[in-house]
């Protein structure tokens, strides 16, 4: 107690040396401190603000504070003042100002009235400190922002922060101005509501997209992943990147950018066709088949249920060619296989594997009921006309039908299909041929 007795007397003995509370802060203020009138004549000014001002405090008492302002008479210190006396309110801005040696400056400024009787004049307390620096400062980050952000909205793309909170939660940060032109939303409107966009990311596409994103959060590794999203102008393909990186308070965050790839995707998909469909009839090559059938052959292993397969054979397709040249050949290919497609569904699987030999995978259909789809097909085969000069063509077509079991191997099925073939070719041609056990039907057996 003695020791707190102390410091307080000594610190009394201080201030009285110095005067009072608001003297020594009038005398400290690092700006201009003036009591002015209602009318703006300054009655008092600290100490120290020739430093502040470029004017003796003596050569301001009297005059005007207005005689600050670059414009005097109308400039931004006449409307302050105005505004304070008129509503007896505090007033507060920055104000630019002009020093006694001609220098402008920029001053954070506050008017403040103060509080008095009805009998007594109005005064003002001005506050004046030099924010030309820091404004300076300001404005060079504003520039340099604003450049940024014409850059970033010249990218052929668009630039993101997402974050993940501790919960799982995601909510994006940021978003450059061509969210706009990609994705018909606003950067504004996706950064108050994430679902905005993310609802938009196509069925499957969405669950790879919050997969891979809880893959990136866990690992730290960057985020890769390309989906569909749809927009006002319809579905587009975007390619996404971006750098994940941990928080200590367990909140990751995302740097990434956005590109559309949808020219791009455009131009893969018929590269792609191209490479996978049989040129002459437009059904798919040998290559695209055996892809295409090992994926509805594991498709079908893990629902355990069996496909049925088949080879057709034109019957004597060389004496066409023969006798009508390799044109009518190749009219009558097109003819054989538009009317296939016709017969199935669009996701059974119909490829030409050489010559006058198909194949048929029927996709999703029991091994019972292949057989009565296949013999229709044979039937609207006999059914073709094909009109030469003064000749009506007409073919027939041969088929070998074979199931390909949930563990099967497709080689093996193709194999079993192709003796299935050769028998409706020995029984005399324009049949079906199948297994034994498919059933209700006997091998050999024409419908």
């Amino acid at each position: 107690m003695a020791r707190i007795r102390d410091m307080w007397q000594t610190w009394s003995t201080q201030r009285a040396g110095r005067g009072s509370l608001a003297e020594v802060l009038l005398d400290d203020f690092p700006g201009v401190a003036l009591l002015t009138d209602a009318y703006g004549v300054v009655l008092r000014v600290n100490p120290g603000c020739e430093r502040y001002c470029g004017s003796p405090a003596k050569a301001l008492i009297g005059r005007r504070i207005t005689s600050l302002d670059v414009d005097p008479l109308h400039g931004d210190i006449s409307h302050a003042l105005a505004h304070c006396v008129a509503r007896r309110r505090p007033w507060q801005g920055v104000l630019l100002c002009r020093r006694a040696d001609g220098r402008l400056i920029h001053q954070d400024a506050v008017f403040q009235p103060l509080a008095s009787g009805s009998s007594e004049p109005l005064r003002l307390l001005v506050t004046l400190h030099d924010v030309t620096e820091l404004r300076q400062r300001a404005l060079h980050d504003h520039t340099l922002l604003e450049r940024l952000q014409g850059t970033l909205s010249r990218l052929p793309g668009v630039v993101f922060q997402l974050r993940q909170d501790a919960r799982g939660r995601l909510d994006f940060l940021y978003f450059s101005d061509g969210l706009r032109a990609l994705a018909g939303l606003s950067a504004g409107a996706v950064m108050d509501r994430a679902d905005a966009l993310l609802e938009r990311v196509q069925g499957e596409d969405r669950e790879a997209l919050v997969t891979s994103l809880a893959q990136s959060a866990v690992s730290l590794q960057p985020w890769e992943l390309e989906f569909r999203l749809d927009t006002p102008e319809g579905p587009r393909w975007l390619e996404g990147r971006a750098s994940p990186t941990r928080r200590g308070d367990g909140i990751t965050l995302w740097d990434g950018l956005l590109l559309c790839i949808t020219s791009r995707k455009q131009e893969e998909q018929r590269t792609q066709r191209l490479v996978s469909t049989d040129m002459l009839t437009g059904v798919l090559n040998r290559r695209a088949f055996f892809d295409a059938g090992e994926a509805v052959r594991a498709r079908a292993a893990r629902q355990g249920r069996s496909v049925p397969l088949a080879m057709l054979d034109l019957d004597h397709f060389k004496r066409i060619n023969d006798a009508h040249g390799h044109a009518v050949g190749d009219l009558t290919l097109q003819a054989f296989a538009t009317t296939c497609r016709d017969c199935l569904r669009p996701y059974d699987l119909l490829a030409r594997l050489g010559g006058e030999e198909f194949v048929v995978m029927l996709v999703d259909t029991l091994p019972e009921d292949a057989w009565s789809v296949l013999d229709r097909l044979r039937a609207e085969v006999e059914a073709i006309e094909i009109e030469i000069a003064d000749t009506t063509l007409r073919i027939t077509v041969s088929l070998g039908l074979a199931v390909l079991p949930p563990e099967g191997s497709l080689d093996l099925a193709l194999s079993q299909a192709d003796q299935a073939l050769y028998r409706a070719k020995h029984e005399g041609r324009n049949r079906l041929a199948g297994p034994t056990d498919v059933p209700g039907v006997r091998e050999g057996e024409q419908q």
